[in-house]
């Protein structure tokens, strides 16, 4: 009996410790918690300072200041809160919110007064309507709940200031309202770590060369994940276009990563294939076969990527089709360099081409997959954190080329 006590007591001792463990790392377990040492703020067009008491002064606080037209060119400062503290949740509707103003509209991001921005990304990309045809969402991280609106739920601490800035390089002048909430406290310890956010494209990538999603950042981090855009190449017709795989290199890795995954459809969860769906971690929120045009993300959180010294991560430029498909791309001159082939039939080979002496004729093969490099117009913001609030990255392409294309 007094054995059965003593292991109920250990088990009760050690559900003690791991819940108190939980409790410290998951805010939701503790809502019933008072924080002393903490004070709840929101900026807006109706408290643009976050000051206590200060909000909604004009129009004696009958809703006098809700929003504000941002016009061509503009840059406006949105919040700019010197302290310490942590946003929690950004929120945005726009009076206007045509593709190509989406992709026009820049955000920018500063942690403690840094020279340059830790978040630089077109305004729809960021909040991961990546193409201005996101419908209603919910993920983890960002949501969009009727298709009018923009949310962001990532956590981002700062020690000394925080500013976010939105630019307006299209050509158009239209309302914006926005919330920034946010909490101030004393002091974050070392380990807290500063959000960034960066974003690419390249309209057509090169034969057998890698997207860059993040190109290498120094430090020590935490690579969070990624909404990434694709526009096919019409040329490829209908084969597929999602054989290429995500490569994370980590530390001291040079020509291979530690972190590689089997395919772009599997990296946000799917497989034989890409259609729509949305979840916490991973979906995919455009999937329009007609235009060719897919828009997806993926986050890791429950799958955390840590690095120390360095972080890279890359998409492969990969397709595939049937030997049909792969012999009238050849015959019509399609840019495409062969990779490997797939049997139908499992007893026979899977051939490697780039370890063969020769590539075989196709026509000489047997039913099956061919896997191919090919050209196509991607885009990507990836998201990870830094323990610096700078990241030493370029600044993101011109609004040329982020609206090229984009809204046709």
């Amino acid at each position: 009996m007094k054995i059965k006590i003593s292991i109920l007591v250990a088990a009760m001792v050690a559900a003690f410790s791991l819940s108190s463990i939980h409790s410290s790392a998951d805010p939701a377990v503790d809502l019933f918690r008072m924080q002393d040492k903490v004070q709840s703020r929101c900026v807006n067009f109706e408290n643009p300072t976050g000051a206590t008491g200060s909000g909604g002064e004009e129009n004696h606080g009958a809703k006098g200041h809700a929003f504000e037209r941002l016009t061509p060119g503009e840059k406006k400062v949105l919040f700019d809160f010197h302290g310490c503290g942590i946003i929690n949740r950004i929120w945005f509707t726009l009076g206007d919110r045509d593709p190509r103003v989406l992709r026009s509209l820049k955000i920018e991001i500063y942690w403690d007064d840094a020279q340059t921005p830790a978040v630089q990304a077109p305004f729809g990309d960021f909040f991961c309507d990546i193409f201005g045809k996101t419908s209603s969402f919910e993920s983890d991280f960002f949501s969009n709940p009727q298709g009018r609106s923009f949310n962001c739920y990532v956590p981002m601490p700062f020690r000394k200031a925080a500013k976010i800035v939105l630019i307006n390089e299209s050509t158009n002048t239209f309302n914006t309202y926005y919330d920034v909430d946010f909490i101030t406290t004393r002091h974050h310890d070392r380990s807290v770590m500063y959000f960034h956010a960066w974003w690419n494209r390249v309209p057509a990538t090169e034969l057998g060369k890698d997207f860059v999603i993040l190109p290498p950042v120094h430090g020590k981090g935490r690579y969070l994940g990624a909404h990434i855009g694709l526009m096919t190449n019409p040329v490829y017709k209908d084969s597929w276009w999602g054989e290429g795989e995500v490569k994370i290199y980590l530390d001291g890795d040079t020509k291979y990563p530690t972190i590689i995954g089997t395919g772009t459809e599997d990296y946000p969860g799917s497989g034989y294939g890409l259609g729509k769906f949305n979840h916490r971690f991973q979906g995919c929120l455009v999937a329009d076969n007609r235009n060719g045009e897919y828009g997806f993300y993926r986050y890791h959180v429950p799958d955390p990527i840590f690095f120390h010294a360095q972080c890279k991560v890359t998409l492969q430029q990969m397709g595939g089709g049937t030997i049909k498909q792969i012999t009238e791309l050849l015959d019509k001159h399609a840019p495409l360099k062969l990779v490997s082939f797939t049997p139908d039939d499992t007893s026979q080979p899977f051939l490697k081409f780039l370890e063969m002496p020769a590539v075989p004729d196709v026509k000489t093969l047997p039913k099956g997959w061919v896997n191919f490099y090919r050209s196509d117009d991607v885009s990507a913001v990836a998201f990870f954190y830094l323990n610096s609030p700078e990241d030493g990255l370029p600044a993101i392409p011109d609004v040329d080329l982020r609206t090229k294309g984009i809204g046709n």
